[in-house]
């Protein structure tokens, strides 16, 4: 008798688990094709809201971490997605966002990126900090701190760099992350996730949601434990509401324009300036002689 493949049950990554979505739908994946793959989580506000839980459950013992050993733990998941690169270029391949030998460039730019801000982890603060001269007998200095739990709406173009590319440098200063994945191409954040759950990552440091923006970004735009906001953007309407709820609900909010992004650009999307959109800057006035 022929044996029948065992077929993969998408899921998404939240607080270190793998869970449905709270409502229980679903909607369907076709590959370049047209050929039925699997049911994607149709994940809801109350995904997020939970999400949003688990991120900041997780956060304090994440920042409490030293920058050395984040960058260690940044490094050691571009080690385990290295060594999953053909798994991985298949899941982009898989529903057309790219060529296999594309998406085979594509995991190896992401594994490229994870080890550029690997390499920040322990640095970004003498850069991004200073000591300032004040005309008074103090010694004045400003140090970089984790904002706490960022919301990152990813795009459609290169599902897996641009995502890491936007959760990279958020996370190595300490914030933890939930992400709404590609809508068009989210198997490569189903992957992600299960490479996420097998690293040295703590559960909850970066969360990952799939199904349909037009759900969940009003959510994000208003959520008031989500202290930062990075989103690409594709019409004038998602800046406004985003612009909206950012203001109402007193968050930072970092969009990217969809038709002009280029995430290969390493001169653009590799900077330290890149790990100071989600920093707050802590400056201490101390009595010289004290």
């Amino acid at each position: 008798m022929t044996r029948l493949a065992i077929t993969k049950t998408p899921k998404c990554y939240v607080g270190g688990a793998f869970i449905r979505s709270e409502s229980g739908r679903t909607f369907p994946l076709h590959d370049a094709q047209g050929a039925f793959v699997a049911n994607i989580p149709q994940c809801t506000r109350k995904d997020l809201r939970n999400a949003v839980e688990a991120a900041a459950k997780a956060g304090p013992g994440w920042a409490r971490r030293t920058p050395y050993n984040r960058g260690q733990i940044l490094y050691r998941l571009a080690e385990m997605l290295e060594s999953r690169t053909s798994e991985m270029a298949e899941a982009i391949a898989l529903d057309g966002a790219a060529t296999l030998k594309a998406a085979q460039r594509e995991v190896a730019a992401t594994c490229d990126r994870l080890l550029y801000f690997a390499g920040w982890a322990d640095k970004y603060e003498q850069i991004l900090g200073n000591t300032n001269a004040v005309a008074s007998a103090h010694f004045n200095f400003t140090v970089c701190e984790p904002m706490g739990v960022i919301g990152v709406i990813a795009g459609d173009a290169a599902p897996l760099l641009g995502l890491l590319s936007q959760v990279a440098p958020i996370i190595v200063n300490g914030n933890t992350v939930v992400a709404h994945v590609s809508e068009k191409h989210p198997m490569p954040a189903i992957l992600l996730g299960e490479i996420l759950a097998v690293s040295d990552l703590p559960g909850g440091v970066v969360n990952l949601l799939t199904g349909f923006r037009k759900e969940t970004l009003p959510t994000f735009a208003t959520h008031e434990h989500l202290r930062g906001l990075d989103a690409v953007v594709a019409s004038a309407d998602d800046t406004k509401a985003l612009g909206l709820g950012a203001a109402e609900s007193v968050k930072r909010l970092h969009t990217r324009d969809a038709a002009t992004l280029d995430w290969t650009a390493a001169d653009t999307h590799e900077s330290a300036y890149a790990i100071r959109d989600f920093i707050e800057f802590k400056t201490t006035w101390h009595p010289i002689g004290a």
